[in-house]
């Protein structure tokens, strides 16, 4: 149904809060660890961004693909869904204690917190608040993960809390190395993200 698929394509674009870095990591690859260390205390400072780009999932019964824009001003986001899949529009807001998804033509849904909002509405129990990490390439502070590493001391790949994450392509934008191309697959769901824009922003300090 249209209200499964745009709930599907919002868990990978929610906010979780900017907390400290974790001592939960296993890090493997090539990368240097010194260098990591401190590409992860950059990126973990931003908490402002505009991503303009395009997703598609993959899963048992559903398959389909949208457009993506993606508004986050330290703990507000707003995101925008709309593409051949849903066949419409959707609209995602929130910021700690509440969000609201607002679908085309079928109305508006809310939730003390993006879990919640799944589990009502899906009856699925998905770690959403750790996307706001994966999608600057960090793994959440709050479970353990497992880290590879590329070439460059940045994330090839991320497994936490049952999922796979990995980066195929990374671009810069004022200053920040950011992911350009993220794959993520857990719980018979296969997610590709593609940013086309990215602009990052450090609001607060």
């Amino acid at each position: 149904m249209l209200l499964r698929h745009f709930i599907v394509f919002s868990f990978i674009a929610l906010l979780a809060g900017c907390a400290g870095l974790g001592p939960r990591e296993s890090v493997e690859g090539h990368g240097n660890a010194t260098q990591w260390r401190e590409h992860k205390e950059q990126l973990t400072g931003l908490d402002g961004w505009q991503i303009d780009g395009k997703i598609g999932i993959r899963a048992p019964k559903d398959s389909g693909s949208g457009t993506l824009f993606w508004l986050q001003r330290q703990d507000y986001y707003d995101i925008r869904l709309s593409g051949p899949l849903g066949r419409g529009a959707a609209r995602l807001t929130g910021r700690p204690g509440k969000v609201s998804l607002e679908v085309a033509n079928q109305g508006r849904y809310d939730a003390p917190d993006p879990e919640t909002l799944l589990e009502e509405q899906l009856g699925w129990k998905l770690p959403v608040s750790n996307l706001a990490w994966w999608v600057r390439g960090l793994p959440a502070p709050d479970s353990k993960s497992r880290l590879t590493l590329d070439g460059d001391s940045r994330l090839a790949s991320l497994e936490q809390d049952g999922w796979k994450i990995d980066y195929t392509s990374y671009t810069q934008q004022n200053g920040f190395w950011l992911p350009e191309r993220i794959k993520l697959s857990g719980n018979d769901l296969d997610v590709t993200l593609v940013i086309k824009v990215w602009q990052p922003r450090k609001l607060g300090q």
